[in-house]
């Protein structure tokens, strides 16, 4: 099984680590946490995140909270949620008993909100949403101040009172942060801290219709669980200095020290959740868990495994600048992984009917073959051989090129773990004149070794029985974008969808040994990629495999790939 590197990784993140031991800063303790909002699901741009914070909290035996800051109810829900739980054990990580939520601190982030109030550092702001914007100026234009920023305590701490009461409609008052109207860091420009919001929070119901602004809500909660390394991408790098405003008016011990590092670009993907909504919510995939999806949710449902997930965050590494890794990587470690856990079948996608004409009539033979040529602990299993078989269509040529070691017209070829056949004729279809049948010949000496005659026989095809083969249907999934960067472009990114991400095969046969494959497990399919059974559609009835990645990338070239 494939392992990412036990040796403690290095990175700049770790540096600063290492630098607060050596001057006991926060007393030698680490506290880490990942803090998704829940309004999407999970993407490989958070697995970054979830095993960089993780890992962390283990490599120093430290902690590292799971919390959902659940500040907006307008987007979010407990579907969500529970996604983001299940997908994060899923990748093999534990919390233990320190799940929290922002709406947690609601109370107390309202008193701290207070507090400001008392101290002449926040106020009632009644200018519209638009008029806010206005008065913030540009960046190279300072903004003007609001005409309710000299509003008196007693009438700030009224009016904010009136508003948690729901006396006022959404849009009429917010409350701001009194900062720096002239600060050439526009974030603080007297940022807004709470809104009215009239929507029902799917934790808190209707108990609350003022809810605080993500960076109030962010900061305070990290402080308030006592976190030491608040890490995060490099977009919120300009809200470093309203988090440490923040804190440093309301919080009196240590305070969490914010770092920032690339997030993951990834080619041929979007990791934007704004797209990737638009795109579940327009219907241009089948919804979040759709394989062709960055989501973990879609990952694990194509068969991607947390091992090799983990296993490419790892080599990806953490780093200061953006930078756009290619999606080969992340498929190389996929396959790396699978081809060493994947047991190895046979499976025919696009089946022509082979005839033996001299195999006895009625006979069935079986072969045993490994399930793992290089891993004989993975057993064998029993692979049934009669006179009629299925090919690959692709395995035959009527018209064979210079080099073509498969089946033609005066050829033969070997079938896997069994036989070698030569061809004699073929059948066609009389109106469309294609080949639709083939008639071969066996060679009955064949079975353990080469022909008598010492002959070199080179092509080796695979093959299934077709008394004994299992229908299925094989969904072949390729990159969702046709472009290297989709995340750049200005204009509707739908535009650059490949329209060849996914193709259905409807009459497509397995080995018998599959008959009973579990939803969610894996194989390789000789020749042709790895596969697995998909969690969602495969009934006991209906055989249904994804295919996870082909077993070379046809795409990049990586060394060290193709591995089978």
């Amino acid at each position: 099984m494939t392992q990412v590197d036990v040796s403690p990784p290095t990175d700049f993140i770790r540096e600063i680590i290492e630098d607060n031991f050596k001057t006991n800063k926060y007393g030698g303790r680490v506290a880490t946490r990942f803090p998704p909002e829940p309004n999407g699901y999970l993407h490989i741009g958070h697995a970054k995140s979830v095993c960089l914070n993780f890992g962390i909290a283990s490599q120093y035996g430290a902690t590292c909270n799971l919390r959902l800051d659940d500040t907006d109810p307008s987007g979010e829900s407990l579907e969500y949620v529970e996604s983001i739980i299940h997908d994060i054990r899923w990748l093999g990580f534990d919390w233990e008993d320190r799940l929290f939520y922002a709406s947690d601190y609601f109370e107390q982030l309202y008193q701290f909100a207070v507090q400001l109030i008392k101290a002449g550092k926040a106020y009632v702001c009644s200018l519209s949403a638009d008029e806010i914007r206005e008065y913030r100026g540009t960046l190279t234009e300072p903004g003007r101040e609001s005409p309710y920023r000299k509003r008196s305590v007693d009438e700030n701490l009224d009016l904010f009172t009136r508003m948690r009461a729901g006396e006022f409609e959404d849009g009429t008052h917010v409350l701001r942060a009194k900062i720096n109207m002239t600060s050439p860091n526009i974030v603080m420009r007297d940022p807004v801290i709470y809104r009215i919001k009239r929507a029902p929070h799917y934790r808190t119901d209707i108990q609350w219709v003022i809810y605080p602004m993500y960076d109030f809500a962010h900061c305070l909660s990290d402080s308030i669980e006592r976190i030491t390394h608040s890490i995060c991408t490099l977009e919120f790098e300009n809200n470093r200095p309203l988090y440490d405003w923040i804190v440093a008016q309301l919080i009196a011990d240590d305070r969490p020290q914010q770092i920032e590092f690339a997030r993951l670009n990834l080619s041929y993907t979007i990791l934007s959740k704004r797209k990737l909504i638009e795109l579940v919510e327009e219907r241009y995939i089948t919804g979040w868990d759709d394989p062709r999806m960055p989501t973990i949710a879609g990952m694990r449902r194509r068969g991607y495994t947390p091992e090799a997930i983990r296993n490419f965050c790892a080599k990806i590494g953490v780093a200061k600048k953006e930078n756009l890794v290619d999606i080969s990587l992340l498929e190389y470690c996929v396959r790396e992984d699978l081809n060493e856990r994947a047991p190895r079948t046979m499976g025919v996608l696009r089946p022509l009917r082979v005839v033996i004409d001299n195999y006895p009539e009625g006979l069935t033979e079986e072969f045993e073959c490994a399930n793992h040529p290089q891993n004989p602990a993975m057993g064998k299993r029993m692979v049934p051989f009669s006179k009629v078989l299925y090919i690959e269509r692709d395995d035959f040529d009527e018209n064979p090129p210079n080099k073509y070691k498969r089946l033609g017209p005066m050829r033969e070829v070997r079938l896997r773990n069994s036989y070698i056949i030569q061809y004699q004729s073929m059948v066609k279809d009389e109106q469309t004149g294609e080949v639709v049948e083939l008639h071969c010949t066996y060679n009955p000496q064949t079975r353990n070794g080469p022909p008598s005659d010492g002959r070199k026989v080179e092509g080796v095809i695979h093959w299934v029985s077709a008394n004994h083969s299992v229908p299925a249907e094989v969904r072949l999934y390729d990159r969702l974008f046709i472009i290297p960067d989709p995340a750049s472009v200005e204009d509707d990114v739908t535009k650059y969808l490949n329209p060849g991400s996914l193709e259905t095969l409807a009459s497509c046969y397995v080995e018998v040994s599959l008959a009973h494959a579990t939803p969610g497990s894996r194989y390789q399919f000789e020749r042709l990629g790895y596969f697995c059974v998909d969690s969602k559609d495969s009934l006991p009835d209906k055989l249904v495999f994804n295919r996870i990645v082909s077993l070379r990338d046809s795409w990049g070239k990586i060394a060290g790939q193709g591995k089978g």
